[in-house]
């Protein structure tokens, strides 16, 4: 048996797109102990459901800080372009991290020029917290605040699973 007989599907083609082609979507936004405010922004590649796979460009601005996560499925990022601190190791252009399904890697910091990533999800590339308390306490020391989370376009099928980052502000 030819290994076309077992894996080629008929009418199926190769989809080739440039980053170009695509919009930016500011997808979590915060505010710098200076004033400024610092953005995370996705250009999706592929986001399908069946099999649940998802691809996309995502650019940080400097310094932006993210908290430990994981993903709905087995997740990689491959380091473009500036660099970004994962927990203690720092990870410039070239890294690959591999975060498995049940596994959570972070928190975040996006270094002095922000970063540019590849990244790829097995799974429907939802996330979920780690660590709320560390990442609040990371926020406090660096002075950010995480702003509410911006409207984005997903598919008609797909619901927003970005949690509220605000509400870890402890309140006066």
């Amino acid at each position: 048996m030819d290994d076309r007989d077992v894996y080629a599907k008929p009418g199926v083609e190769a989809r080739i797109m440039h980053l170009d082609e695509l919009e930016p979507q500011e997808v979590r936004a915060q505010q710098h102990a200076d004033g400024s405010r610092r953005s995370v922004w996705d250009r999706w590649f592929v986001v399908r459901p069946d099999p649940p796979f998802v691809s996309l460009h995502t650019r940080w601005d400097p310094e932006v800080v993210m908290h430990r996560h994981g993903h709905r499925g087995h997740h990689v990022v491959y380091v473009l372009a500036g660099g970004m601190w994962c927990g203690d190791r720092w990870c410039g252009p070239g890294t690959h991290i591999e975060i498995p399904l049940g596994a959570a890697a972070g928190p975040y910091v996006a270094g002095p020029a922000g970063v540019e990533l590849f990244e790829v999800t097995a799974g429907d590339g939802g996330s979920w917290e780690a660590d709320p308390a560390e990442y609040a306490a990371l926020l406090a020391e660096r002075g950010v605040t995480p702003l509410p989370n911006p409207p984005i376009a997903l598919p008609d099928w797909m619901a927003d699973s970005r949690r509220d980052l605000t509400r870890l502000i402890p309140e006066d």
